[in-house]
């Protein structure tokens, strides 16, 4: 066991004092951040009113979403967005961290498979579309139709990584077809999301493999998923074989009534430091509480209740990017959060994203960290 150990840890790190660093090396949240792929808003299209996207959002968005299917997101929200993005990386920039950006695509062409039609959606949220473990980048078989295409912009990006040494995966691409969905999913209201929550069930079925690769979060040796509407059973078995003995794959659960996306629910910050969402407990929370690590409720946000947020809900506050286990990009007036994040010794890096995270994403969405300087470890000792 310790020679396994030794060797898990010297993976990505250099061999001599002359080595260059790994073009790809990430094992976690927390570890020193040198470089990163930020989203883009442009041309970001409301997508098509199907079952999933409807099983997804709250009902006080479906009227728009019927309405403006396959159009463009409000131009206001959009520029808004785009100055808050650029303004982000300049900030990431200023602590020294390398950022990279996807291409620039038209998302309003509409495209059609032997399977399903459909127009695209955004490329701004990296964290749902790819993983980094280890070495190795990872593309998810991402579950909305509307996202078929999003690995076009990311495609020159994952190449020049390859093109230095990087291991490059694409998950098994998905029909999309309707055996994937729940046509009938009956949901009409909040009370329903409940009740469907409570009994296990989901817009998306077992017929293929899909995931969303922000249902993912990583510590080290051990990686935590919870199934969600975006993510099934199938592509957490899929990721289990695939990342192999190396790593172990646990599934988690959430008193949630509309699971998507484990970042804005449950968050690793440091070695043995997890931000997990009061109003979401999560149901294996012993394994943590056994492995000695320090579970902690963060406040809620004091963003707006009219402040519109067409895929998410106000819990973005929560979804941080951590440079280090000391510090945290975190929302200019989530002051509450930034109180909390210090009593962890955890200092706050201002920065102001509202009209960014209407599209569905804080800083842990908007990106997708490609390099952190670090060597995997083993933080749940009950498992080696």
């Amino acid at each position: 066991m310790l020679k396994l150990r030794s060797g898990l840890r010297r993976l990505c790190a250099t061999t001599a004092a002359t080595a260059a660093p790994a073009a790809v090396c990430s094992h976690n949240e927390w570890d020193p951040l040198e470089e990163i792929v930020v989203g883009r808003v442009d041309n970001a299209c409301v997508p098509p009113f199907t079952v999933e996207v409807k099983a997804n959002t709250s009902e006080r968005y479906w009227p728009m979403y019927a309405k403006s299917g396959g159009q463009s997101f409000p131009r206001e929200f959009v520029d808004r967005a785009r100055i808050e993005v650029e303004n982000f990386c300049a900030v990431l920039a200023s602590e020294g961290v390398v950022v990279r950006r996807p291409d620039v695509v038209d998302w309003s062409f509409v495209y059609e498979t032997p399977d399903f039609k459909s127009s695209g959606m955004y490329a701004a949220m990296p964290r749902d579309f790819m993983i980094v473990v280890g070495d190795e980048i990872i593309e998810a078989p991402m579950a909305w139709r509307s996202r078929f295409f999003e690995y076009r912009a990311y495609r020159s990006l994952i190449k020049d990584y390859f093109g230095r040494g990087a291991r490059w995966t694409t998950a098994p691409k998905p029909t999309m077809s309707n055996e994937l969905y729940d046509l009938d999913y009956p949901i009409e209201s909040v009370s329903d999301r409940h009740r469907l929550a409570a009994r296990g069930s989901f817009v998306t079925t077992e017929y293929e493999p899909a995931f969303d690769a922000a249902d993912f979060m990583r510590c080290g040796r051990d990686i935590f998923v919870q199934r969600s509407q975006v993510t099934n059973r199938f592509g957490i078995e899929w990721m289990r074989r695939h990342l192999g003995e190396r790593y172990r794959v646990h599934a988690l659960s959430f008193r949630d009534p509309n699971p998507m996306h484990i970042d804005a629910t449950f968050l690793a910050v440091g070695p043995g430091v997890v931000l997990s969402n009061p109003d979401r407990p999560c149901h294996e929370i012993d394994m943590f509480y056994k492995a000695g690590w320090k579970v902690v409720k963060p406040p809620p946000s004091v963003l707006s209740d009219e402040h519109p947020l067409w895929m998410s809900s106000k819990w973005l506050s929560m979804n941080i990017l951590m440079l280090d286990e000391r510090r945290a990009i975190v929302g200019r007036n989530e002051v509450p959060l930034q109180k909390c994040l210090a009593s962890l010794g955890i200092q706050s890096i201002l920065v102001d994203m509202p009209h960014a995270n209407s599209f569905g994403g804080g800083f842990h969405c908007w990106t997708c960290d490609i390099r952190r300087r670090g060597t995997l470890e083993s933080y749940f000792p009950q498992f080696d």
